[in-house]
C-alpha cells in the first residue's frame, strides 16, 4: 500500500539527528568519555577479578569469562551493548586516526583512519549471545586495517 504521507515522515525521522549525535557535536573527547563508561559490563566482570584497563589484553580477558550474564534475557542485550561500546573504547583508544561517530538513527560506530566503519555494538551483542565474534578477534581485524 502506499501511502504518500508516511514516505515523508519515515524521511525525516531517518535523517533526524538523534540527542547524542547533536549533544557531542564537536566534542569527540566528551562523546568518548561517556560510551566508555559501560557500567553494567565494568561492574560485572569486576566481580569476576578482570580490570578494565582499555587495553587489547583485557578484552581477550574478557573472552575468556564464562559467560554467566546468559543467564539473566533481560540483562543480556545491556551487557552485550556495553561489550560493544567497550571494544570501541578500545579501539579509539589504541589505534591510531579510529573514532566515534553517532549514525543518525543513534547507533555509534568506530570509523578507522582508512574511513571503515566499525559496527562494535552489533559485535558486542553477538560476542554477549553468542561467544562470537571473539572481541579480541575483531579488535584485531579492525586494528590491522
Amino acid at each position: 500500500m502506499n501511502i504518500p504521507f508516511l514516505d515523508h515522515w519515515r524521511k525525516r525521522r531517518e535523517t533526524a539527528p538523534t540527542p547524542l549525535a547533536t549533544a557531542f557535536e564537536g566534542d569527540p573527547e566528551g562523546l568518548a568519555e561517556l560510551l566508555a563508561e559501560c557500567e553494567l559490563l565494568r561492574a560485572r566482570v569486576e566481580s569476576a577479578g578482570v580490570t578494565l584497563d582499555d587495553t587489547p589484553r583485557s578484552l581477550q580477558e574478557l573472552d575468556q569469562l564464562p559467560p554467566r550474564w546468559r543467564d539473566d534475557p533481560e540483562e543480556l542485550p545491556w551487557f552485550g551493548n556495553d561489550a560493544g561500546l567497550y571494544l570501541g573504547t578500545v579501539l579509539v583508544r589504541t589505534v591510531p586516526g579510529a573514532h566515534w561517530r553517532v549514525w543518525p538513527n543513534g547507533g555509534p560506530v568506530v570509523v578507522l583512519e582508512s574511513g571503515r566503519e566499525v559496527p562494535v555494538v552489533e559485535y558486542g551483542v553477538e560476542w554477549a549471545m553468542t561467544g562470537a565474534p571473539e572481541l579480541s578477534q575483531a579488535y584485531a581485524e579492525a586494528a590491522e586495517q
